[in-house]
């Protein structure tokens, strides 16, 4: 078998209605700048380096369901969020335009929605 050609996660993406108004939530929640900005494509770029994060405009998207049941859209991908201070992380999230989810698994960790219902995780 040959070796392994060199290979690096570059970002995840997100499917959302629209790009551009879950990339706007996204830069408001992190504070990352847009790289790149097409009316259906955003990708935002960590200040530090390593993966961005992308949103792509689907026009068939259904809102994944958290915690979900038998019949109901899964989350296919979460994002993991660490923070120093969880309470001051919560309200900014909130201010941000996340929805805080029901269901909360953890102590230590706080579960919110984007504006297109993906799940992200909080936590110190």
């Amino acid at each position: 078998m040959s070796e392994r050609p060199r290979m690096m996660l570059a970002g995840v993406v997100l499917d959302a209605p629209n790009a551009n108004e879950l990339a706007a939530f996204y830069q408001r929640l992190l504070g990352w700048n847009a790289v790149e900005d097409e009316p259906d494509w955003v990708m935002l770029g960590a200040p530090a380096g390593g993966p961005g994060l992308s949103f792509q405009t689907e026009s068939a998207y259904v809102r994944p369901v958290w915690p979900a049941g038998p019949d109901d859209p899964q989350m296919s991908v979460h994002l993991d969020i660490r923070v120093d201070d969880l309470e001051a992380a919560c309200a900014h999230a909130e201010k941000a335009g996340a929805t805080r989810a029901d269901y909360q698994p953890q102590e230590h960790v706080r579960v919110y929605l984007d504006p297109a219902g993906h799940p992200f995780c909080l936590f110190l």
